[in-house]
């Protein structure tokens, strides 16, 4: 049961996350000077995910730097 539930929770998150993103790229695109060129748009997206890749390796590696004990004070490796 609670599997299902983080996975509703998560495609809920990604709904809201497309939402926004949908409505935040139809009013920029209403403003009349600020125009994005195709090449504007792949270089936004292509940021965005190697910026989500970049957070999302880092704290994946907090979080096993902590669940492996390589965080506690005085550990060495003999």
């Amino acid at each position: 049961m609670k599997f299902a539930l983080n996975w509703i929770a998560a495609a809920a998150c990604g709904a809201v996350v497309v939402v926004i993103g949908g409505l935040i790229a139809a009013l920029w695109t209403g403003i009349g000077d600020s125009e994005i060129s195709a090449a504007g748009w792949l270089a936004m997206g292509l940021g965005v995910i190697v910026t989500l890749a970049l957070g999302i390796g880092l704290m994946a590696l907090v979080f096993f730097s902590s669940r492996h004990g390589y965080d506690e004070i005085g550990h060495r490796d003999d």
